[in-house]
């Protein structure tokens, strides 16, 4: 088995889509958004003769440490004959020389596997530990969106559903667009009034740009009585959409915008052939005080099954890592997450 980096975008994306993850996070465009950052990344390959899999790497700098940090990854073909065990063996051998090299105190996995005890003793088996927080939604809320829109609707939540046809008939109207500015006023907004630490204007114009070339990303917003109210950053990403970003403000609370936005947004991904809207992170099923409760409730309405993920896993490398253990502990515990 071999690991060598891959510099053509095409073998790349090839391969990620032809595997349909659930997550656009290991596509050459959130590595380029990465890269945008300032953070160094590696696009990995792994080859067992052929390609067999791929890994997106990032340099996480940050006061608390510094670290490589893979997120929804490794992406392995769906036809493998070795077992994932030799392969995560042979990627995390490269990542503690790569991390070596960095002068990296540890190395921290967000994998894209189901949550099962046999996933859990992989990692186990192979050092890993499971991290004081997560990187990425390991919760997340699925909808098939092939049926038919009468069928959707059917199975959405009564409510839910009253509340998109209420939306309809007050008059919101929904605009897709490449502007990207109303939306970044509306997000402030929605930080400043709900108290939690945003991304900033860079973050997301980075975001923005990376995917906008392929055509891989929508805003999409709800406009009522000549404002706009609500809005959504979307990211199309092989077979299925993502909600990603979401913001409104509460000029009219009484206006269900935010019901017909979703809406609006499943029917562009039937428009794209995709299969599957994913709502991003959810909280836990017995966590009502979750800080995510109330959203989770909204995107639940719409129909749909959860999708849980192995919890971020992390490789110790240094006595250095505690330090950043204990501030994301603390960080965790201050969100109520």
């Amino acid at each position: 088995m071999e690991i060598r980096e891959i510099a053509d975008k095409k073998t790349w994306e090839h391969f990620v889509t032809a595997q349909g993850p659930h997550t656009f996070l290991p596509s050459w465009n959130w590595g380029e958004f990465n890269a945008a950052m300032g953070d160094a990344i590696w696009r990995l390959g792994i080859y067992d003769g052929e390609l067999v899999g791929v890994a997106l790497v990032i340099k996480i700098t940050a006061q608390r440490g510094t670290f490589l940090f893979m997120p929804h990854g490794p992406i392995l073909d769906s036809r493998l004959t070795i077992s994932n065990q030799r392969v995560l063996e042979e990627l995390a051998q490269y990542l503690k020389n790569l991390a070596k090299k960095e002068n990296c105190s540890f190395i921290r996995i967000s994998p894209i596997l189901d949550k099962t005890s046999s996933n859990e003793k992989l990692f186990a088996a192979l050092g890993f530990r499971k991290a004081p927080i997560h990187m990425h939604a390991e919760l997340m809320w699925m909808l098939d969106v092939v049926p038919s829109e009468e069928k959707l609707l059917k199975e959405m939540r009564k409510t839910t559903r009253y509340l998109v046809k209420k939306a309809q008939a007050d008059g919101v109207r929904i605009v897709a667009s490449s502007d990207l500015d109303p939306f970044i006023h509306l997000y402030e907004k929605t930080v400043e009034r709900q108290k939690f630490t945003g991304f900033s204007s860079r973050y997301l114009k980075q975001e923005f740009d990376a995917f906008r070339n392929d055509e891989q990303i929508k805003i999409f917003l709800a406009e009522y009585n000549g404002e706009y109210i609500a809005g959504a950053m979307i990211v199309f990403y092989g077979k299925s959409a993502f909600y990603h970003q979401g913001a409104s403000v509460n000029t009219y609370p009484k206006i269900s915008a935010p019901y017909l936005l979703q809406w609006e947004i499943i029917r562009e991904a039937k428009c794209r052939g995709m299969e599957f809207y994913n709502f991003w992170g959810i909280s836990p099923e017995n966590e009502p005080r979750h800080p995510w409760a109330g959203l989770s409730l909204f995107k639940k309405g719409f129909g749909g099954k959860a999708l849980e993920l192995m919890p971020t896993q992390d490789l110790v490398l240094s006595s250095k890592y505690w330090l950043a253990y204990g501030v994301e502990r603390i960080r965790k515990l201050r969100r109520g997450l």
